[in-house]
């Protein structure tokens, strides 16, 4: 059960720090340093938590992440659905956090949706942004998968890595769509929104959940091929 309620701990920092920042400091193109704070604001609470609850859960706070452990056999199936309604419960109360902060606060949401991930940046098209969301996701499973796999010791570093790859995808994809790269961290701020009366994100969350979960899945059968072929 601890490694459970660590999960969803480390989710909700995620959500509050990462997406509080994009509805603080905005992610539109004319305005870059708010796209290097998001990325950093994202990368930094994965490098936070990896040191905090990393030797207790592992640090997922993602399902994609979750799944790709999985399936590189790292984890049982219960413990796979334990983690991944953990994670979306960590979520949820980091988007209710949010909308309390700034609605009580009277700040204004620079992103109009609780940092929702969208498609604006790739036009709308759904099939773009699902294939940005299935490449930024495989490079940073990828990573966590070769930096954490038991043949390489990479200790103590492991947590730095991964958060400078999260702030790394973020760089590209805060432009097309925000970069989820994570099904719960979309899935939390757009439930939430849809209350608070926008229903815009959830048209589109779809790609947010499917192209992350292909992208982890792809990570994790290259990972097991290129591992197995070393041996």
């Amino acid at each position: 059960m601890k490694k459970y309620i660590a999960e969803a701990i480390g989710t909700c920092v995620l959500v509050t720090m990462g997406c509080g920042t994009a509805m603080l400091v905005g992610c539109d193109a004319a305005s870059g340093s708010g796209y290097l704070l998001t990325a950093l604001a994202f990368g930094l609470s994965i490098v936070a938590m990896a040191y905090s609850i990393g030797n207790i859960s592992g640090c997922h706070v993602n399902p994609a992440v979750s799944l790709g452990v999985y399936l590189r056999g790292g984890m049982e199936v219960k413990d796979l659905i334990g983690y991944v309604v953990s994670q979306v419960v960590g979520a949820l109360v980091g988007g209710v956090i949010l909308s309390a902060i700034f609605g009580m606060g009277g700040v204004v949401d620079m992103t109009g949706g609780l940092g929702s991930n969208g498609l604006a940046g790739v036009g709308g098209n759904a099939l773009a942004g699902l294939i940005v969301e299935i490449l930024l996701t495989f490079i940073f499973v990828l990573t966590i998968l070769g930096v954490t796999s038991a043949k390489f010791k990479h200790g103590s570093l492991a947590g730095l890595v991964i958060g400078l790859t999260l702030t790394f995808v973020h760089i590209l994809g805060i432009g097309l769509t925000g970069t989820s790269v994570n099904p719960a961290r979309s899935f939390g701020p757009a439930l939430v929104a849809m209350f608070q009366g926008n229903g815009a994100p959830l048209a589109c969350l779809w790609v947010f959940i499917v192209g992350p979960l292909v992208g982890a899945a792809l990570a994790a059968v290259l990972y097991n091929f290129l591992e197995a072929d070393e041996a």
